[in-house]
């Protein structure tokens, strides 16, 4: 039987296998948050919002048919810990540490799982960036649950659930999980600046993008000559400041006269940067989103739509997608055939990669609206806000979550795997390798726009 199963599993594909070690983590999660001490006393939880909630903290989304805070016990609140580090961290990374501390070969197979898993571009020196990945996000979250146990002392009764409260909320920040344990996300610090400051910065470290934290570990530690920062780490920590800033700036806008009407300068300032920081992928809200504008909501869908960077905690089409998106469009506006940009030129396959991400998404999120518009009795605004959220694992919403029927709940379950997978390695999942052919056809010329 063992040797059906690994025969099985050798004829797999690294994205069809990565794809089947996330089925994998969803079952196990279902299970174990089935367990009778993972639930408070009296509380029932169906099958498929089990389910949806372990695809949810797998695929680090923080969309949730139940409350955490009346469902779960402390043991529960744990498990989902355990369960949110698998989906933002990655199989891999932790599947990596495992075989490591068992002293096992890393070989072809597993590195090229890896890279896959971690969405890079060359097997060389993969297990030397899972192992930095697994230090500095274990290091963030510590530190993180350190400084937010102790400040939240001030506003519960003891220290265990002060820090059962700072450990939750760190992790749930730095990995972009959205999860909360108040009942009300960050509503209850919508005055605490320093509460979401620290919050801000976890979101960022988790959403920025693993390769960049690694090089800027190793720009810290550099002692001789100049550090030279990659392209991929240039291009993604510039486009996602821009669009941190760029957000905050829109949301103040549409705001000004609305929801920030006679509000001073601090709150609105904190207002619109949490938000902004939040759509990348955090799903934490310091207000009732419902009581933004829809233009603000629509321009949030877009945000969320983006999503984080790629190799991150994130989903979405990635900042990179968009950026090089973008890039295109504007060199083309001019005339040139290729792009350049720090004084480097982008590769035509990644260009090719960037469009086809863009538009598979694009006509999935439009199917999803679609079947969702027929099968539930919500708003279009609130259904293509559900889907954007999924989508970008996001776990922003406005509340019609728990109310999605079970065909609703299985399309959003759906999108948010699509998310955390990711669009490429979800269409290797589906699709063969390309041959190459020895002939072509004759080229024609076709009309355009």
């Amino acid at each position: 039987m063992w040797k059906k199963i690994n025969t099985y599993f050798n004829e797999l594909s690294p994205p069809q296998l990565i794809f089947s070690f996330y089925l994998l983590a969803v079952t196990v999660s279902v299970l174990l948050l089935s367990l009778p001490i993972a639930h408070q006393e009296g509380v029932e939880i169906s099958f498929i919002d089990r389910l949806f909630t372990a695809a949810s903290a797998v695929s680090v989304t923080g969309l949730s048919v139940v409350s955490i805070k009346d469902t779960f016990s402390v043991a529960g609140i744990f498990i989902l810990i355990f369960v949110l580090q698998v989906g933002g961290i990655g199989v891999m990374t932790l599947g990596t540490f495992i075989w490591l501390v068992f002293r096992r070969k890393i070989g072809l197979r597993e590195r090229q799982l890896i890279m896959v898993d971690q969405n890079q571009s060359q097997l060389s020196g993969l297990v030397n960036l899972l192992k930095q990945i697994l230090i500095i996000i274990i290091a963030v979250e510590i530190l993180g649950s350190l400084i937010l146990g102790l400040y939240f002392m001030q506003y519960f009764p003891t220290w265990q659930e002060a820090f059962l409260h700072g450990i939750f909320a760190s992790v749930s920040a730095t990995t972009n999980a959205g999860f909360d344990i108040t009942g009300e996300s960050l509503i209850p610090f919508a005055n605490d600046y320093f509460v979401q400051f620290i919050t801000i910065i976890l979101i960022i470290l988790g959403a920025i993008g693993f390769p960049v934290l690694v090089e800027m570990k190793d720009f810290l530690l550099h002692k001789k000559g100049r550090y030279r920062f990659s392209l991929f780490s240039k291009l993604t920590s510039v486009t996602f400041l821009s669009l941190v800033v760029f957000g905050t700036l829109i949301i103040f806008l549409f705001e000004f006269t609305h929801f920030f009407k006679g509000m001073s300068w601090h709150e609105t300032f904190f207002y619109s940067l949490f938000q902004s920081v939040t759509t990348r992928s955090a799903g934490l809200a310091t207000m009732d989103l419902n009581e933004f504008s829809e233009p603000t909501l629509l321009f949030i869908c877009g945000m969320m739509f983006i999503g984080a960077s790629p190799s991150s905690v994130g989903g979405g089409i990635r900042t990179t997608t968009f950026a090089i998106n973008i890039l295109f469009l504007y060199n083309f506006a001019r005339g040139n055939r290729t792009i350049k940009i720090f004084k480097r030129e982008i590769h035509d396959e990644d260009i090719t990669k960037s469009l086809v991400v863009t538009i598979f998404a694009f006509f999935t999120c439009f199917i999803s609206v679609l079947i969702l518009s027929i099968t539930e009795k919500f708003t279009l605004m609130e259904i293509l806000f559900e889907v954007c959220s999924a989508f970008g694992t996001t776990g922003l919403s406005m509340g019609i979550t728990p109310e999605l029927s079970t065909i609703g709940k299985v399309i959003i379950m759906f999108l948010m795997f699509i998310g955390r997978v990711g669009i490429l390695s979800f269409i290797f999942i589906i699709g063969k390798k390309g041959k190459d052919v020895n002939y072509h056809y004759p080229k024609e010329r076709l009309i355009i726009g």
